[in-house]
């Protein structure tokens, strides 16, 4: 194994390896959302329906999610750089097939190809980046990284927006070929692998796991992907892929705990740090992923307002988190204990939703989100960097690349758990409130009655009969119930991802011990 300082680089290289991490860390987070917008025009354009669309999205995070826990063992098979620079390569070319793909299911296929490539960038590039450093600057380094995840999720709908409104859908794929280009180049040129232990034979590879693991996490990532759409347990299709889900992870834990070479080292989750910053991650995967895709949802549904307006709104919480996290890097090597910053963050994380909860109407505009995204970019920013540090800190050697691969997936997993429960809770809640509100409405009501007779006679005003400007009328006020109850659907899941966020703080103080600066070693990782 390599000693703690052999990959340490300096000047000049340090600051490309840098670049060259970091650029691979958000093609992959970027291409999560940038398709977001695109999928209308992707419909039209290959003859898709929406349910067939949606497998462009999911076929990307199913692939990420299946190999984002392998990354650390094929780094020992193939040696890391070498693995590096074939998954930017896949990638790349993944983005190419992407772009020329001529019907919805060759699409689907090639991002189910790139979400392989994709998928192993994330967790080696946070590899490379902090191992590139010396020990007491580690704090640093995930910052510097945590800048590229944070920010990634909401680049992508705007730059989409703005490639799909003025050029067309196949140039959101291209885009990556030249930076992916680049990127396999300086991978080549400059990134250095650690020495590992002997490599296994074809016939020692824990073939079984692999199969157990595809399909345990195959089948989970489809069900939160497609369990509202599909009605959840009243459809056979989610009561089949639950059933998979579960006896694919079953044989998984059982296989990997008795086999001599695992694909996934479980024993690693034995570490408790990683054990509770794995649990941690997820509920910022949560949050991030969840309120990434609340916003635009909401302005573009309640709002009106574009794809690329509605991206670029989020842009200003970026920017946020951005520029808090050096300084949250400085704080962590200065000797501020992490337990504290996550604390502090998951409170602010919580004011942002509150707040976002008193102020939405249906006349709620942009004006009245800067700020509170503002808020939500503070909060993110003293999450990240505390919480990666926390979880790693207590592990040595390979353990690193293993411990980073399991925080890698749960912030995916704690995405699409986020995604699919604010999708399901909104379609449901919608009709409820509906109910409530159109209950309250009564003829022989005065107020009702008055709207009514004023919508009535603007209408006749403007030369309808009575009889149609009546059925106009009514229909204005039926389009409001339908509006207002979707605004207090919006306003019920800032509040729960709010609540979810408040209830944590006394577990972290409780829960986290924490050495001071959080220093990470990172010899012989993955």
């Amino acid at each position: 194994m390599s000693g703690n300082n052999d990959l340490v680089e300096y000047g000049f290289r340090r600051a490309i390896i840098t670049v060259t991490a970091i650029l691979c860390a958000l093609l992959e987070i970027v291409d999560t959302t940038i398709v977001n917008v695109a999928l209308n025009d992707m419909k039209g354009n290959l003859g898709a329906s929406l349910s067939e669309i949606g497998w462009v999205i999911t076929a990307y995070a199913i692939a990420n999610v299946i190999i984002i826990p392998m990354t650390s063992w094929f780094s020992q098979q193939f040696g890391r750089r070498n693995y590096f620079a074939a998954s930017i390569l896949i990638f790349t070319v993944a983005s190419f097939l992407c772009g020329n793909a001529t019907s919805i299911w060759e699409l689907v296929l090639f991002r189910f190809i790139q979400g392989l490539g994709g998928g192993a960038l994330l967790v080696t590039a946070q590899t490379i980046i902090t191992e590139s450093y010396p020990q007491e600057k580690r704090g640093m380094a995930q910052a510097i990284y945590g800048m590229g995840v944070i920010v990634g999720p909401t680049l992508g709908p705007p730059l989409g927006g703005v490639i799909v409104d003025n050029y067309s859908w196949p140039d959101i794929f291209y885009i990556n070929i030249p930076i992916g280009i680049i990127a396999f180049i300086l991978t080549l040129l400059y990134i250095r692998s650690p020495k590992y232990s002997a490599k296994l034979k074809a016939r020692e590879v824990d073939w079984w796991g692999i199969l157990f693991l595809v399909v345990g996490i195959g089948f989970l990532q489809f069900l939160l992907e497609k369990g509202q759409e599909e009605d959840w347990f009243n459809s056979r299709l989610i009561i089949y892929s639950a059933v998979l889900s579960f006896l694919g992870f079953y044989f998984f834990i059982w296989r990997e705990l008795t086999y001599r070479h695992p694909i996934v080292n479980l024993r690693v989750l034995g570490n408790r740090e990683l054990r509770m910053g794995t649990i941690l991650t997820f509920i910022l995967g949560f949050g991030l992923f969840g309120s990434t895709f609340i916003i635009p949802l909401y302005t573009q549904s309640i709002m009106g307002w574009t794809a690329t307006q509605a991206g670029l709104l989020l842009i200003p919480s970026s920017i946020a988190t951005g520029m808090m996290m050096p300084f949250i890097g400085k704080m962590l090597q200065s000797g501020f204990s992490q337990k504290w910053l996550v604390a502090l963050g998951y409170f602010i994380f919580f004011l942002y939703s509150y707040v976002a909860y008193t102020i939405l109407t249906p006349d709620t505009g942009g004006e009245h989100f800067f700020w509170i995204l503002i808020v939500r970019g503070i909060g993110l920013g003293l999450l990240f960097v505390p919480i990666t540090t926390y979880s790693l800190m207590t592990l040595h050697g390979k353990q690193i690349g293993e411990g980073a691969a399991f925080t890698g997936m749960a912030r995916q997993l704690g995405g699409s758990f986020g995604i699919a429960l604010i999708t399901s809770y909104i379609t449901r809640s919608q009709a409820q409130h509906r109910g409530d509100l159109v209950a309250n409405l009564s003829t022989v009501d005065a107020n009702t009655q008055l709207r009514l007779d004023g919508l009535t006679a603007n209408f006749i005003g403007k030369g309808f009969s009575p009889e149609i400007a009546q059925q106009k009328a009514l229909k204005i006020m039926d389009l409001g119930i339908s509006q207002q109850s979707a605004v207090l659907s919006y306003m019920d899941v800032f509040l729960g991802i709010g609540v979810v966020f408040l209830v944590c703080i006394p577990f972290v103080l409780l829960v986290m011990r924490t050495k001071k600066g959080g220093a990470v070693d990172m010899s012989a990782v993955h």
